[in-house]
């Protein structure tokens, strides 16, 4: 029962960072500018750069939080549930991915509308997005591989393998071993 609590727990707490991590993206990424025309909504310069800067950003806060929620996570599980934890911060990185996606989708704060200089053009920002849909396994990649890169660190210096022989020397105090008795 307590694996199941941790579980849930944990994806429910990175539920929650997920949402913060969507209004936060969403103030940082830059919206992709776009003409009002007859249509609809054009993209007005098809080789803008701000695609790839959402997508950026994007990597950037998840990433960011996953290095952070695999350190958290790891130092609040050594009471001894740690598969519980590794599983909730692999599926609570990808529900907070999806969230930080669609909060930073709907909320908009970054967003300003740009007039063109010496033209009538009127460009309004456009939606938010991501183009490149492997940063959504930021989040989660990482805090899983931040908890195994601890896990390891700790279970090497654990280890009886790091001393071999009990911890003793095999050749006894150096004082006692001389070349010339050979």
């Amino acid at each position: 029962m307590r694996h199941a609590r941790d579980f849930v727990v944990t994806v429910l707490v990175l539920g929650l960072l997920g949402m913060g991590a969507g209004v936060l993206w969403s103030v940082l990424a830059p919206r992709p500018p776009y003409v009002m025309t007859g249509q609809g909504p054009l993209l007005a310069d098809p080789s803008t750069q701000a695609l790839i800067a959402a997508d950026g950003w994007f990597a950037v806060v998840t990433g960011a939080l996953g290095l952070a929620c695999g350190a958290l996570g790891y130092s609040l599980s050594r009471r001894g549930r740690p598969v519980a934890v590794v599983l909730g911060l692999a599926v609570g990185g990808l529900l907070g991915g999806l969230l930080t996606l669609a909060v930073g989708q709907a909320v908009n704060l970054g967003a300003e509308s740009v007039t063109a200089a010496g033209t009538a053009v009127s460009l309004v920002p456009g939606p938010l997005g991501v183009t490149a849909r492997g940063v959504m396994c930021a989040w989660p990649l990482l805090a899983v591989g931040v908890f195994f890169a601890l896990e390891g660190i700790a279970g090497y210096r654990d280890s009886p393998l790091r001393r071999p022989f009990g911890g003793q020397d095999p050749y006894g105090p150096m004082s006692s071993y001389d070349i010339s008795d050979r």
